[in-house]
């Protein structure tokens, strides 16, 4: 693994938290150069601290994916820092849950410019150096809900889909340029936004609900998730919960790091196109 990743400039978005975060860490361990993407400076900072005192190399970049000039500051910086950029992965994105009756219109908005936009932003900023370059990998991160719909996903599954709608058109676009393409398509992953909407849920149908994580060294994930409903725990992986207006399910969730793990090997991935789904 080390081969393939080592002294390779890696640029992430939606870097600060979850599966961002998770990959970074990876790829800097198998001696990847990473430039993070984000909002929040703090988390960013504070990743990019650790990676850095454990001898990887990493910056920390504010970045809204919903800009475009943001995102080609983040890119170009990768480019001025290290004269090239080997590989984008475009991993920002936002999951509101709603019916559509409800008319949550400033989220439906709010899902297109990240999820979508932000995902366009990404190609357009990191494509005009892998053309001139005459290689180079754009990973996208889609969902399962890109696959299959549910009540109350509707618009987060449509982001999704496009996604991976683009990636397939990417695909056969960039062939001429040595560029490789891949989309991956995580399930329920154990990360913070995906806790954010189980408590909003949870709130919603009034049911008792809590999460207690241990902190990293970081402080911007956990080593542990500890899930309890009605005081009762659950384990660390499967959460009995009421999602939406379905009767109660299981909701199954993936951890985190497996799932950096499998974009980690997207990146390190010497040659051809690829789909991953989980």
């Amino acid at each position: 693994m080390t081969q393939g990743i080592k002294d390779k400039v890696v640029v992430i978005t939606g870097a600060s938290s979850g599966l961002g975060e998770a990959t970074a860490r990876h790829l800097t361990a198998e001696g990847g150069s990473v430039v993070l993407g984000a909002r929040r400076l703090d988390r960013l900072q504070a990743l990019a601290k650790y990676i850095n005192g454990r001898g990887g190399k990493a910056l920390a970049v504010v970045t809204d994916v919903t800009q475009r000039d943001q995102v080609e500051r983040l890119v170009d910086t990768a480019v001025k820092t290290y004269g090239r950029i080997d590989v984008i992965i475009n991993n920002a994105g936002l999951m509101p849950q709603s019916l559509l009756e409800h008319l949550k219109v400033d989220e439906w908005d709010r899902m297109i410019d990240v999820n979508i936009k932000g995902v366009l932003y990404g190609i357009a900023a990191a494509l005009p150096h892998m053309q001139r370059q005459k290689s180079g990998h754009i990973i996208n991160v889609s969902s399962v809900a890109g696959h299959k719909v549910g009540p109350g996903s509707a618009v987060y599954a449509a982001t999704k889909h496009a996604v991976r709608a683009l990636s397939e058109g990417l695909r056969q676009e960039v062939k001429p340029y040595n560029i490789r393409t891949t989309v991956i398509s995580p399930g329920a992953v154990a990360t913070e936004t995906l806790f954010e909407l189980l408590h909003e849920t949870a709130e919603r149908e009034q049911i008792p609900f809590t999460v207690e994580a241990t902190a990293r060294s970081t402080g911007t994930d956990a080593d542990a998730v500890h899930i309890s409903r009605a005081g009762v725990p659950t384990g660390l992986v499967s959460i009995p919960i009421r999602y939406m207006h379905s009767p109660v399910e299981l909701v199954q969730l993936e951890d985190v790091h497996a799932c950096a793990r499998l974009i980690a090997a997207a990146a390190l991935r010497l040659e051809g196109d690829a789909t991953f789904s989980r």
